[in-house]
Order: structure tokens, then sequence, then C-alpha cells
């Protein structure tokens, strides 16, 4: 006890000094690396800052969440794939940069939403149309049963349910949280959607421009033009200098605007493919179990499938005829003897076999029409068996006495899906197996006329159906198969091997010169991804790539990436070729091909204009082209037959200074060089009586401020995103 006695002494202080050093340092690091970390000098952590305005990665995680809810939502989901989330994370984030930016301008426009308008737009009579739209598993929330019709009072009655009765209604927070994010959604984009209506009601088009429109798109006219294509000069006689492109980028310069920073990469993928050993793998699988599965007995084949296949919805006791078998090898299959197995065969990326169960001649629809009462419905007692019984045999005795049978439907039956109806449903063949197995044996088994009560039960739902089989269409040979699936994917062995491939071509080529003489050497396809933005999430021909394109907003021109596995799909390997910041593109590989191939055309359209003149003719037989005639040029148009999208050429064709029967000199379009001549010109005529004219020119002025409206509301993002002054951190995204 004297030593430590002794050490307390000595060295208390200097022990609570370096204690207090290193809780200083843990608080100092974790600031560097938290919501502090700019000021401290470390990292930031910000996704982005929107003028001015900070955006943390909770607040993007929370947003990100919301969109990815409401999408699921209202596409009726229970999952997103990595295309659709990559896709819905960049409309987030352009969200947020437009929220933003317009919540910027609807403060100092005074532009708010009150708590009044929040309440109204949630609960009121006319609610917002999301909400209106709220669904629930694919279902309807708030549609009143007896109207079909939206009922707003369903709404306090469904929060109610999920709150005060959370633990039956909702016992994991699913519901809460779906409706918690059309709420929170609804409310805060009340005052951008008040801004955007604010522009677009702003639209006018005077009359005169209607009158003009109108008299334009009945305007017509006949002409005989020759077409000189682009390619009859090779590309290899046509110079292109540096000067020219620098020049073409200068005089174009509206087209070289970025709007956010860019990058654009040089790739090549090594496709993860199965390889032979795989398919012999897959094919010896079923082969070895193909004799067992013709001799399993019919009440074992499901548990058979379900044992062996790869697919777990292979299963199925559907019937199927020719017209509802899906695959091009359903007239071997269908002739096939019942009992045997056919295959294996390839298909949808796997092989299969297919036992022949059963045959017969069944319709391919059936039309009837059904009253249904329940002793059980969702594993809850509704009524006693005999009750619901005497229900329906008074139904039974209504109609026979010769009440009317949708009028019974009404008063007796729970099947709200046919009540609408008149209880009346038809069911297909191939749902067979989604209605109770008695019921459909009944109405597909059973001839037109044919009456039956039903007896249905399952641990979730029993009851008595009253049916009668009103029509059966498509009466044809159908099977019952059983299939079992071997997908065709490729090992773990064949996954390393290509991986190692990809490893050694990045590991030895990290140079350009390197990376492009392994290329060709390797004969590998070379890819462009071009002008992709750091808000991106997704590269096209490639799918979601956020990895690699926060590698490119991280790195310099000219160095080579890491291997990058894209999905189950691919590795890839890049070059970065290109980095354009907000503002002017600069020239690049990337973007020179294209640039080159305008200036190319433009020189081509100047060289064939030049060589050619004299009668149509003339110029065709010179060229070797053939003279052709278009007899439906509409002034308003743009697109004229046998021509294709021309709007020079339509131009040429109206104007007041080019005379019929004469020969334009080369006009450049699309795809050649046209020379022209006008056979005649077709005036519209307006009708004469004022109020007619006023009732066309006012149905033209509503079409024409209607596609302004759109083109404004289309533009709007774009510009916000062109305007705002935006930075992003790509590694936080």
């Amino acid at each position: 006890m004297s030593v430590i006695q002794t050490i307390r002494n000595r060295y208390g202080k200097i022990a609570g000094a370096v204690i207090a050093i290193a809780l200083v340092g843990f608080i100092v690091s974790d600031a560097r690396n938290g919501s502090f970390g700019s000021f401290f000098g470390g990292h930031d952590t910000n996704v982005m800052t929107i003028n001015g305005v900070k955006i943390d990665p909770k607040e993007y995680q929370q947003r990100l969440k919301e969109y990815e809810t409401l999408s699921m939502i209202y596409n009726k989901t229970k999952t997103l794939d990595d295309a659709q989330r990559a896709q819905i994370d960049e409309q987030a984030v352009q969200s947020m940069v437009e929220e933003a930016v317009i919540g910027e301008q609807c403060d100092k426009l005074g532009i708010q939403t009150s708590e009044d308008e929040k309440k109204e737009m949630i609960y009121g009579p006319n609610v917002d149309p999301m909400v209106a739209n709220f669904t629930l598993e694919g279902q309807p929330i708030f549609i009143n049963r007896d109207t079909h019709q939206f009922d707003p009072s369903i709404i306090k009655q469904f929060e109610k349910e999920i709150t005060d009765q959370a633990q039956k209604v909702d016992p994991t927070g699913k519901y809460k949280e779906q409706w918690d994010a059309v709420k929170k959604y609804v409310t805060r984009r009340s005052r951008i959607n008040k801004y955007h209506m604010m522009l677009t009601n702003a639209v006018y088009v005077p009359m005169f421009v209607a009158k003009q429109t109108a008299t334009d798109q009945g305007s017509m006219a006949a002409i005989k033009f020759v077409k000189i294509p682009f390619t009859t000069i090779a590309d290899n006689d046509v110079k292109i200098s540096d000067e020219e492109v620098k020049d073409y980028m200068a005089k174009h310069a509206a087209l070289f605007q970025a709007d956010e920073p860019t990058r654009s990469i040089e790739y090549v993928s090594f496709d993860i493919n199965p390889s032979s050993a795989d398919t012999a793998r897959a094919l010896s699988a079923l082969t070895d179990i193909k004799s067992d599965f013709a001799a399993a007995k019919e009440k074992d084949n499901k548990g058979f499938v379900n044992n062996k296949t790869d697919d777990p919805n292979a299963y199925t006791e559907a019937y199927l005829n020719k017209r509802t078998f899906k695959s091009r090898f359903a007239d071997s299959i269908m002739e096939a003897p019942s009992g045997s197995v056919y295959g294996p065969y390839y298909e949808e990326g796997g092989y299969k076999i297919t036992k022949i169960v059963d045959r017969r001649s069944l319709p391919d629809s059936v039309k009837n029409r059904h009253i249904l009462v329940l002793t059980k419905a969702q594993g809850n007692d509704i009524a006693t068996d005999s009750a619901a019984k005497m229900k329906l045999d008074s139904a039974i005795a209504e109609i026979k006495s010769g009440v009317k049978f949708d009028s019974v439907v009404q008063k007796y039956s729970v099947d709200d899906g046919s009540k609408a109806q008149g209880g009346e449903s038809t069911i297909t063949l191939i749902q067979r197996p989604n209605v109770p197995k008695e019921f459909g044996d009944f109405i597909f088994d059973g001839k037109t006329g044919e009456t039956k009560t039903v007896k249905v039960s399952n641990d979730n739902f029993s009851g008595y159906y009253y049916v009668e089989i009103l029509e059966q269409k498509g009466i044809a040979p159908a099977v019952q198969t059983a299939t079992i699936v071997k997908n065709l994917a490729p090992s773990d062995s064949t996954v390393n091997a290509i991986y190692g491939k990809a490893n050694e071509f990045a590991g030895k080529n990290t140079t350009p010169d390197l990376f492009e003489a392994a290329i060709k050497k390797q004969n590998l396809d070379k890819r462009i991804g071009d002008n992709i933005k750091v808000t991106n999430f997704s590269i096209t021909g490639l799918g979601p790539s956020r990895e690699v394109i926060r590698w490119m907003f991280e790195h310099k021109v000219g160095e080579i990436s890491p291997v990058f596995q894209l999905g189950q799909q691919r590795y890839l390997v890049a070059q970065l070729i290109s980095i354009a910041d907000k503002g002017m593109v600069p020239l690049s590989a990337a973007n020179r091909p294209q640039i080159e191939q305008k200036i190319r055309e433009e020189k081509k359209a100047d060289m064939i204009s030049k060589k050619y003149s004299g009668s149509l003719d003339a110029i065709a037989a010179a060229a070797g082209q053939q003279v052709q005639q278009a007899d439906s040029v509409v002034a308003g148009g743009g697109f004229v037959p046998n021509l294709g999208f021309e709007p020079k050429v339509i131009g040429y064709t109206f104007d007041a200074g080019f005379q019929p029967n004469t020969v334009s000199p080369g006009i450049k379009g699309m795809g050649g060089v046209y020379f022209i001549s006008v056979l005649n010109r077709t005036s519209a005529q307006l009708p004469t009586d004022q109020n007619l004219l006023m009732q066309i020119l006012a149905s033209q002025r509503r079409n024409q401020e209607m596609q302004l409206m759109n083109g404004v509301n289309q533009s709007l993002q774009q510009t916000i995103l062109r305007k705002a002054d935006a930075t992003y951190n790509p590694s936080n995204f």
C-alpha cells in the first residue's frame, strides 16, 4: 500500500495532465471528423452546399429514404432494384437543390403556405392528389366502400388506427412511416408548387401568334427534291484542324456549357458470364434427376420440384394452352406424353426440365356469376357453417322465385370485387390457381348453364359459393406441367478468374499509353462514359455506378482506376480522360469526335452545294441519286413524308422569295444536302365567320399556352441547377 500511495503522491498530477490532454485529443479528433470537421480543418462531412446552406449527411439520408418510400408507395412495389434506387437518389439530390433555390426566392417574394392551407391539402375535401392516391400494400386506403370514391373523412380514422391501435394495425410502424413521408413531402412542396404555378400561369400567347400558327398548320405544299447524303464524300477527304475545332466551340459556346462539374472516362469491362464448366454443371444436375422426376407420383411432384429447383415460383398447378404457354418449346412440350419429362432446354437464363402432369381440353376463360357467403375471413370466424349455409339457401330461393340475380348479389354476397358487375366475373385459365380450387374445378370442368353450391375451405378463408357458368370460351387442349429450373450462373471459380483478369489488367496498365496499348493487344471493347455529373448515380450503359463516379471526382486526368464491381454483371477498369468545371466545357478526347463530325458535315455540305447545279434531273444524274417527291409538306410541321425531320427544307419550301418551279441552292439537312423545287403551295383559308374564327383561334391559343406551360415546367429545374451556387462532396454521397 505504501508503494501505491507514493506513486499517487508523486505522479498523480502528471497522470491527470496526460488524461486531460488525451481527452482533448479525442474531442478534437472527433470534431475534425464530425459536424465541426471543416471548422477544425478536418474532412468536411457535408454532402453539398447550396447557395451557402450546408446539407449534412443526416438530412441527405432522410431525404433519400423519403423519396424511396414514396416511389414504392406510388409505383405499388415492395422493393427497389439498384437501377431504380440510383434514379431516385439522383432525383432526390436535384429536388434538394431546386427546393433550396426556389425556397430562397419564395422567401423574397413572400410566398408561404399557411397552417390552414396545410390542413386543407391533407384533410380537406380537395386534398393534394398524392393524398387521394395514397396506397398501402398496393391498395387504395381512402376509398369509401359504398361509393367507391375518395372519402376525406377516412383519413382521420386511418391516423387514429395507426396511432391508438398500432400494435394491432401497424406493429412495425411501416404504415405510419409511409403516411408521414407523404404528408411531409406534400406540405414541403406546396410553396414550390405555388412558385411553379406563378411562372406557368404567366404564360401568354397573343392572338396574332395563334392565328399565324393556325394558318401555318393549314398551309400545304408539294415539292420535288434530290437528297445527296454526306456519306457520298469520304471522311478522310475532309481534313479538320485544331483551330477549326476551337473556333466551332467558340461560335457554339451555348452548346458546351456545363450546369455542373462533369467528368468523362474511357473504360473496359470484364463481363461476368458463366463458363462452359458452369453450363456442364447445370446440365448434369438436371440429367441426374430426370428419371427420378418422371417416376415421381403426381402427389409428390410439388415436393420434388420445390426440393430441386432454383426458382421458388417454378411450381404452379395452372393449365396452359398454346395461347398462354409462353415458351418457344411449348409445341414440343404439349405434344409429349403424359408423365414424360421434356428437356433439358435453355430458357430465361437457366436450364429446365418439364414434366407433363396432366392433359385435357379446357376453356381458355370462363364467365360466371356467383354469390359468396363466408364463415371465416383472414383467419377470423365470421359465421357458423349452418348460418352461412342457411343465408346462401335464402339467396338461392329468391333467385329461383324470379328475383333478379344482381339484386340478390347486392343483398347477400360479400364479394365486393364482383358486386359492381352483378356478381359476374371472368376467370382465365392461367388465373385458375389463384381462385379457390373447388370453385375453379367447377367452372372449368362443368358445362355452360350449370349451377352449383360450392364449399371452399382453407386456414384463412372459408365459406360457400353459389355459382352459375355463363359462358366458356376457347375450349382447346391444355397441359398441366411441373418444371425444375437450374439457373445458369457463374460459379465462384469463374467469378474469381474474371476478377483476376481484370485485376491483372488494372495492375499492369497504369498509364494512358499502357492502357491504350493493352486494349489493342487484347482486342478489348473500349467505351466512353461522357458528361457524367457529380450528382449522377448511374452511367449510361453501365447502370448504377456511384463508386465509379466518386472515383472520377477524386482523381486526375490520365489516372487509371482500380477494379470496380458493378452488380453481378461486370468488373470495370477506367481511365479518367477529361475534367470540366461548371461553365465552358474544355476540348477533350470525349467530345472531340462529335465536334469534328459537326464540322465535317458543314464542310461536306459546302462541298456538295458547290459541286452540283442545274435542274433536279441533272443534279440527280451527276450525284447518282433519284428525284423524289413529297406531296404533303405542312408549313407548321417538322416531319415530311419521304423526307423525315427537316425543318430547314420546310422553311425554304414556304419562303415567299423562293419561286415555284425553280431549283434551290443546296440546303444542309440532318443527313445530307437537299436541292428542292416547289411544285405548288396552298395557303390555309381561315373561316370568314368571326364567331367560328374566334373559337378556332381560342382553341389554338389554349393548346399553345399548354405546350408553353409544359415547357416552362420541364426547363425550370435545369435552369435552377444551372443558376444555383452548388458545390458537392462526392465522397460523402
